[in-house]
């Protein structure tokens, strides 16, 4: 599966299906969980990827990690992560 080149600030992320996102205490990091493994994330992909919900367009998730971050300016980390994301099966784009 590949990734879109550009991908759309309207377009909604959700976690693909059989995929789970949940903290590891024995890690002490956030996981995804999928059939064949798991995958660490560091905690920017966590904070991404927490958003990725299905409701939120990827306009809004950079606009809401910006004023977590005290206004830092995250589209670039977002959009990368989401064509990562997106290419290895992670996430869906709607």
């Amino acid at each position: 599966m590949s990734a879109p080149d550009a991908i759309d600030a309207e377009a909604v992320p959700r976690i693909a299906r059989g995929h789970r996102m949940q903290f590891e205490p024995a890690q002490d990091c956030h996981v995804l969980l999928y059939p064949e493994g798991m995958i660490t994330l560091n905690p920017s992909a966590a904070e991404i990827l927490q958003r990725c919900d299905g409701q939120r367009s990827v306009q809004v998730i950079c606009d809401d990690l910006s004023a977590a971050f005290d206004g830092a300016d995250v589209t670039g980390d977002v959009y990368e992560f989401l064509r990562l994301a997106a290419s290895q099966g992670w996430v869906r784009l709607n």
